[in-house]
């Protein structure tokens, strides 16, 4: 029996220290191409804020929330930057050209084969729209899934005090 429960606590302890994101961590680079043919280097950001969105075309939570990602575009300017990331089957050079083209889109859409988004995210599934805040360090501050709890940051002011916050230099949110 003691070998049992000492197995089961050591497969715990690996699990948790395998999938366990720390209070700060560096966030995953990538070269993904975009709606335009623009090969985005998530390195070429580095000195900015960064906001990175996973989304789908499809997702009516994306769709509205790209009204919010705009609105934060012309608010911050070149003080951030926004990279929504799309994934197929569902997304394809054409479907993200009409999503970009139907909801004006200010910032990139760019196309991944699913290791960006895994190398975020850390799991085989999630609820879109999702969101990383990065700072000018290359850190990833805090992340967000579109749900009840999340709602301020998806529909609200909550990701512009966030984002605020990252701009005076508040120190880091821990997890």
């Amino acid at each position: 029996m003691k070998k049992i429960v000492a197995a089961l606590l050591c497969w715990v302890a690996l699990f948790a220290a395998l999938f366990a994101a720390g209070p700060l961590r560096r966030a995953p680079g990538f070269c993904l191409i975009d709606t335009s043919g623009e090969w985005r280097d998530l390195a070429d950001y580095r000195g900015k804020i960064v906001l990175v969105e996973f989304m789908q075309t499809t997702c009516p939570h994306c769709a509205s929330f790209s009204t919010v990602l705009n609105g934060l575009k012309v608010k911050y300017g070149d003080k951030l930057a926004i990279l929504a990331i799309a994934n197929p089957p569902v997304d394809n050079p054409q479907t993200m050209a009409q999503f970009v083209k139907e909801h004006k889109l200010t910032y990139p859409l760019l196309l991944d084969q699913g290791q960006v988004a895994y190398a975020y995210v850390r799991s085989p599934s999630f609820d879109l729209p999702g969101v990383y805040l990065i700072d000018a360090n290359g850190m990833i501050r805090n992340s967000w899934q579109n749900g009840v709890l999340t709602k301020d940051i998806f529909e609200g002011n909550g990701l512009s005090r966030e984002i605020d916050k990252l701009l005076a230099g508040a120190p880091a949110v821990k997890k």
